[in-house]
């Protein structure tokens, strides 16, 4: 039986967004109506990175056409692209003066390309509108079709990130399409390409510490040089259950094993997700 959503240890405790720099980009996000995984995957640390002033972009709208058990990003059948959001991405980021950007998508299976040539052109034009701004982009695995990834490496991003989330073995009861060995090829399919590889998980799903540890390995056989584990925080009653809240020691543990194991970063603590600490990641 899962752990009780509702009721979570102090240390998960969430700072609300504040100060004037959070007001600055909640009042640029509301104004080009662009969509945040900040927001729409609840993530608990938007009020640190809005205070700090930088906020990981979504593209392809905000409609999944996946229904992950563990996500909270609506599900159903997308609008059509709006390059219009491109645009507006590249104008908040000289607005805000960001240093280093992340971006993300939802998945796109209804597009014949997954979404590809979108991402490619966001990546062109923050490249060619906002010199010396360094990326992360945290890409689907475009259902294994590696030609497609080609697209997104062809651009050149600083680092491209895509998440296996979770463990082999809870693989099928926690993502609605993508499977453990498709994620695997996808991060050694970017590692191969020289472009710095990144990939996270959640703990609390039920997941053994020796399944963590393969994990790792696993990430590593495939040349993934960055890795961020955090806690699983269940967004509804609806949602996958949790099973258990990890003690900060133990995610601090999970670090130093990490680093010994070979990452060049590895980000472990019950807040972490995959974009938290991201600027650091390109060094």
């Amino acid at each position: 039986m899962g752990a009780d959503f509702r009721r979570k240890p102090d240390w998960l405790k969430i700072k609300l967004p504040r100060g004037v720099k959070a007001a600055h980009v909640v009042g640029l996000l509301n104004e080009h109506c662009l969509h945040t995984i900040c927001s729409s995957g609840m993530c608990p640390n938007k009020g640190e990175c809005w205070g700090r002033g930088t906020a990981t972009f979504m593209i392809g709208g905000d409609v999944c056409t996946r229904n992950c058990r563990f996500c909270n990003v609506k599900t159903g059948r997308p609008a059509s692209l709006d390059n219009a959001e491109i645009d507006d991405i590249v104008k908040s980021v000289k607005e805000l003066g960001l240093r280093h950007v992340v971006i993300t998508s939802v998945d796109r299976d209804d597009l014949t390309d997954g979404g590809a040539s979108h991402w490619a052109r966001m990546i062109s034009e923050l490249h060619l509108n906002c010199p010396g701004v360094t990326m992360e982009v945290l890409i689907p695995d475009f259902r294994g079709r590696l030609d497609l990834v080609d697209r997104v490496i062809a651009e050149k991003p600083d680092v491209i990130s895509h998440n296996l989330e979770t463990v082999r073995r809870l693989t099928p009861m926690v993502r609605s399409v993508a499977t453990y060995d498709t994620s695997l090829e996808v991060i050694r399919h970017i590692a191969a390409s020289g472009i710095r590889s990144k990939s996270g998980i959640m703990l609390g799903l039920g997941e053994t510490r020796d399944e963590i540890l393969q994990t790792m390995d696993d990430l590593l056989s495939v040349g993934c040089q960055v890795m961020t584990i955090g806690q699983y925080l269940q967004p509804t009653e609806n949602h996958y259950p949790v099973q258990d809240y990890i003690t900060p020691e133990v995610f601090a543990e999970y670090a130093q094993i990490g680093k010994e194991k070979g990452f060049r970063h590895i980000e472990s603590a019950p807040l972490v997700r995959s974009s938290y600490h991201a600027e650091k990641h390109v060094l």
